[in-house]
């Protein structure tokens, strides 16, 4: 966000809206009913921005937590690694989502989070959101409900790894990434793939092979078009379908 001192408030205020319009701080100010020096604050508290290229770290495991990151162009994705070398995907974070939460409970970041393409994001110092949330409970709740939103994710990655097959392990990856891309404007049915097909196992516990078969399978049934990393749902019913197959 760009905070202007000569600005006027009414001023700053469109400013904020228009830097806050694709990201995860418009649910944090902009809905609340703040006043406008409650929504300078804000607008000052995550002025600064940080460009990070495509296969670079924004953090690594083990680094001291200072700072929440709201995405605000680009992809990322999350991933820990194992004693021997292996990777593990653990999410995938698109413009107007929060990076870093993992380190609030121990003060250290506990994955890397890389960055799929050219991406930047703002920073959100986090004793200062802390100050701010205290001294403005509508902030405080609306920063509760993100952080309650990522435990519900979590645990539908968990019902994916524990009790889904492999195509419905996909099918609803894929229906999930619709979803939230469409609640940023993106279409409902088309979308290109920022992580690789392994990273896409990686995530949903599934090898590379199957993985590729998967796509395969579903383009031959008319589901999917797929041309390398651009995919276009052809039957969205059929794909709910099959992620309804596991409640079966």
């Amino acid at each position: 966000m760009i905070h202007e001192a000569s600005a006027t408030p009414s001023s700053q205020l469109n400013a904020l809206k228009v830097a806050c319009s694709a990201c995860n701080l418009r649910e944090l100010c902009l809905p609340v009913g703040l006043s406008e020096d409650e929504l300078t604050s804000l607008d000052t508290l995550v002025s600064t921005r940080r460009s990070v290229k495509r296969g670079e770290a924004l953090f690594h495991a083990g680094d001291d937590f200072a700072a929440l990151y709201a995405v605000r162009t680009g992809f990322f994705k999350t991933v820990v690694s194992a004693s021997d070398g292996r990777e593990q995907v653990t999410g995938f974070q698109m413009a107007g989502e929060l990076i870093g939460l993992d380190g609030i409970s121990n003060d250290r970041h506990s994955c890397d989070a890389v960055a799929l393409e050219d991406s930047q994001v703002c920073m959100i110092p986090y004793g200062q959101l802390e100050h701010l949330s205290r001294e403005f409970t509508l902030l405080q709740h609306q920063f509760h409900k993100i952080m309650s939103r990522e435990i519900v994710r979590d645990h539908g990655v968990m019902l994916l790894l524990g009790s889904m097959r492999a195509e419905e392990r996909l099918a609803a990856f894929l229906l999930n990434l619709t979803q939230r891309l469409q609640a940023r404007g993106f279409s409902a049915s088309a979308l290109v793939l920022r992580m690789t097909r392994e990273e896409i196992g990686s995530y949903l516990g599934l090898k590379l092979e199957t993985v590729s078969r998967t796509f395969s399978k579903f383009q031959d049934e008319g589901i999917l078009e797929v041309k390398q990393r651009d995919i276009r749902i052809l039957d969205q019913d059929a794909l709910q379908r099959v992620v309804n197959g596991a409640a079966c």
